[in-house]
């Protein structure tokens, strides 16, 4: 952010705090709660509960009822006569900003700095703008909008998620918080500071950083029982061994050949028995005088354990059993089932403890304050792994393992330091003038206005990435509110929820969001997922709720660089997807005539949307392709094949360097090309700074750019080595593509240069294509064997004529013997199957 930008929140921040009229507008939360119970992910909890974890009108534990009167306020209405709104797609190297004190505050299973977010923002708004996430998570998109001086309003389907995004959204006072603070650790100091001494070995108190407590297996040969840690940690090298010898036969054996040793107890806290892993204490890392020093467990910590394992724990502490889930379930093998086992009896006493005076805190501070509880949460338990080579160690994130070696520490000291960091982190947010809205609920499902946020960044759920609600339910279980995970986006088998549930929910999420965006606006979704298809489900999702994609780019963290994608085969990288919401006159145009003989007019728009400057979405092979998936997904016919649609560029739109233009973008090009001077033109135009080459489509893009000037087989047959190396997909041999595309002369391939050239050659390349189809569909009705090594190419052309001629059939037998994952991994070929499927009501 700018120092002048921080100057004036520093100012703003000095003055006065004026009376917040707005929130003394609204009626009280528990007369609205009915009105908003019936909303998509109302989440599950008692009413005095949910009402009690609110903060209204700025946040609600559950749909928010505020929000459009939020935006009647603080909002711009939008005009379509007077909007001249205009903006291309943002790409420019940004701050990640992760070892930022707001950042640092508390973690999430997946985080987008706020840094990072900011420069999104300031491109595409205006101060005052408001900007919406429905799946903000800790809600640094609201704290970036804030940061630089526009609204927010955020939703999460977890009640853990948006407290957390409220938190970092709500200025507090920080002076009351640390004295709040400073007071709650000295009264949980003095009631169970206790359960954290030991003894030196010269017999000299100490106080516990953490405790190192080993599996028990049994031998898989002599079937005694060993101490995981005795034989498989070297603390020489300072790692865990895959193979090591039995204590007792000494036999080398691995972790996975031994069976765990179990052992039944009683339960108090559930009344029943349970059985456990085995579990013992094998070192105690404590602070002696000012040394930190490793000890093996004494008579007095043997003790101790004992005392503490005797006595009730005076305050409440959840028990709920954890819920159906791979991943929640992941640890009833070790007999931990309800969520009091996630912690050691001494931890579980002092978080219960901490919870009850967070409670007990004021109504200002409460919300607050509990952050270090649940930012602490993770670390505290049974999952704070032991890594030999760190002192402690640390969850594994995006999961609930419980590993053989585990490190929970001293839990005064933790929240302690937790809450220095929320100080901090606090602090910065508490410079900004503005307050976010958050709402706990689903995004497919927003009780906001039409044509009301000016623009949207998101991280939404990836396919089967990550659990949220499973890995969310330590969280919640002190909150005793929980995510209601019937419209969670994602991909889980105990859920019933595969690749096409997720997209039918991802595509309710998207049309709700395009619905709430004004025309002409744009939208960020940020993705991480290194599966082709969920790729393509979120792409489909987009397109299928009318966003048209503007520009798709990764990072490239070796050159610092972003480079464009034409497909999901750069899924491997973190992608991050511009798109737009097309003018309300323009889809008006469109819906009323279906589309008929407006491709010029979409040609128009869209190209008016891109950056002014080399970009991949200006070739002909990318603007087909998004005409067709427009004209596709709205259900209108397309009459033009390639060969036509090509001759329609030429004879309306400007070709320069194998780019379109619209008329009115050509000077502003030449200016660009002229400001960037020839050498960075030349390395761009290499291609290699330009995009990731991922399939057949993309690799031609490359070597047009390549052949600016004539170059010889040998010389691009080289070049291109570099540039496919990771190409996954099926694709010709490089001669035969130069042959199909390109013009030989004088023993070097060249691009064509007239319109009768490039036309020879298109028609060629679809008789090729389509020869190759021909093939395909031969091969799919005469044989029962999956088709596999196909050009994807040919089958895009060959399903986009048997569309047009209405040949759904064609279509179904050849998917019937395609490798299904060459149609999850193509949206396009995934397009037309879905189709063919609904017309011929035949499945595959």
């Amino acid at each position: 952010m700018a120092k002048q930008s921080e100057l004036a929140f520093e100012k703003e921040a000095k003055k006065p705090k004026a009376k917040d009229e707005f929130a003394e507008s609204c009626r009280p939360l528990a007369e609205l709660l009915d009105s908003v119970r019936n909303i998509d992910g109302f989440p599950i909890g008692k009413d005095e509960d949910i009402l009690a974890l609110s903060d209204p009108p700025y946040y609600t534990a559950c749909p928010n009822p505020y929000i459009n009167d939020y935006i009647a306020r603080y909002g711009k209405p939008y005009d379509a006569k007077k909007d001249k709104y205009k903006r291309a797609p943002f790409v420019a190297d940004v701050s990640e900003g992760k070892n930022d004190p707001i950042y640092n505050a508390h973690s999430y299973h997946t985080k987008v700095p706020h840094k990072a977010i900011m420069p999104f923002i300031e491109h595409y708004t205006e101060p005052g703008d408001i900007v919406f996430d429905g799946f903000c998570g800790t809600g640094m998109t609201g704290v970036a909008a804030q940061m630089v001086g526009r609204r927010a309003i955020l939703s999460d389907l977890s009640p853990a998620a948006s407290l957390v995004a409220y938190n970092y959204n709500t200025p507090v006072d920080i002076g009351e918080f640390n004295s709040e603070s400073a007071r709650i650790v000295e009264q949980v100091e003095e009631e169970c500071g206790w359960m954290y001494e030991t003894r030196h070995t010269d017999g000299k108190k100490g106080r516990v950083n953490f405790v190192l407590w080993s599996d028990v297996f049994i031998c898989p040969y002599c079937k005694n029982e060993y101490v995981f840690s005795n034989v498989a940690w070297d603390k020489d090298r300072r790692k865990i061994l895959d193979t090591y010898k039995c204590t007792h036969c000494q036999a080398e054996i691995t972790k996975r050949e031994s069976q765990s040793s179990m052992v039944k107890h009683f339960d108090p806290i559930i009344g029943q028995d349970v059985i456990q892993a085995k579990q013992v204490p094998v070192l105690i890392n404590c602070k002696v005088g000012k040394k930190r020093v490793d000890n093996p467990p004494g008579e007095f910590d043997k003790e101790m354990l004992k005392k503490i394992d005797s006595m009730a724990i005076p305050y409440w502490f959840p028990t709920d059993r954890m819920p159906e889930g791979d991943e929640s379930r992941r640890n009833d093998r070790l007999g931990i089932t309800h969520v009091h086992h996630f912690y050691s009896k001494a931890n579980l006493w002092t978080m219960a403890a901490f919870w009850h005076w967070f409670q007990n805190s004021s109504k200002n501070i409460r919300n607050r304050i509990i952050l270090a509880h649940s930012a602490s949460n993770f670390y505290l338990s049974r999952m704070r792994r032991f890594r030999p080579d760190k002192k402690g160690g640390g969850p594994l994130a995006g999961t609930l393992y419980v590993s053989s070696l585990t490190t929970p520490p001293n839990v005064i000291l933790t929240v302690e330091r937790n809450l220095k960091y929320l100080s901090d982190g606090l602090r910065e947010i508490s410079k900004v003038p503005n307050r976010a809205v958050i709402s706990t609920q689903s995004a497919t499902d927003l009780p906001i206005s039409d044509n009301s946020i000016d623009y949207i960044f998101t991280d939404p759920p990836f396919g089967d990435n990550i659990m949220y609600s499973e890995l969310n339910f330590l969280w919640e279980a002190w909150l005793k509110v929980f995510t209601n995970n019937k419209p969670e986006a994602i991909m889980n088998d105990v859920q019933l929820k595969g690749l096409d549930e997720y997209k039918e929910l991802m595509t309710s999420c998207f049309k709700e969001m395009y619905r709430i965006l004004k025309p002409n606006r744009w939208i960020t979704v940020v993705f991480h997922n290194s599966k082709a298809s969920v790729w393509n489900a979120i792409r489909d999702a987009m397109t299928k709720a009318g966003f048209i994609v503007a520009q798709v780019t990764v990072l490239d963290k070796k050159q610092g660089s972003f480079k464009q994608v034409t497909s999901a085969g750069a899924v491997k990288n973190d992608l991050v997807i511009n798109a737009y919401k097309p003018k309300k006159e323009f889809e008006e145009h469109f819906l009323r005539l279906a589309g008929e003989g407006l491709e010029i007019e979409f040609v128009k728009e869209h190209l008016d949307h891109l950056p002014v400057e080399i970009n991949i979405e200006r070739t002909d092979q990318m603007l087909y392709s998004k005409m067709l998936a427009h004209y596709f997904h709205r259900g209108y016919d397309f009459r033009m094949n390639a060969r036509e649609f090509y001759g329609m560029l030429r004879d309306h739109f400007k070709l320069i360097d194998g780019f379109w233009f619209n008329d009115d973008q050509v000077l502003d090009y030449e200016e660009w090309k002229k400001a960037q001077g020839l050498d960075k033109i030349r390395e761009i135009k290499s291609g290699e700074q330009l995009l990731f080459v991922t399939d057949e489509k993309s690799l031609i893009v490359w070597l047009y750019q390549f052949l600016e000037t004539p170059q010889t087989y040998s010389d691009i047959y080289t070049a291109s080595r570099k540039m496919i190396s990771g190409v996954e997909d099926e694709i010709p041999e490089l001669r035969e593509l130069l042959d199909q595309n390109f013009i030989m002369e004088n023993g070097s391939y060249r691009r064509p240069r007239t319109r009768e050239e490039e036309e020879k050659i298109e028609a060629q390349r679809q008789r090729d294509l389509l020869r190759s189809f021909d093939q395909v569909i031969n091969a799919a009705r005469t044989s029962t064997k999956k088709i596999k090594g196909v050009r994807k190419e040919a089958i895009v052309l060959g399903f986009t004529q048997a569309y047009q001629e209405k040949r759904y059939q064609d279509i179904i037998d050849v998917a019937k013997r395609l490798d299904p994952k060459i149609i999850e991994n193509d949206s396009q070929i995934n397009d037309f199957v879905e189709f063919a499927r609904f017309k011929t009501g035949e499945d595959l």
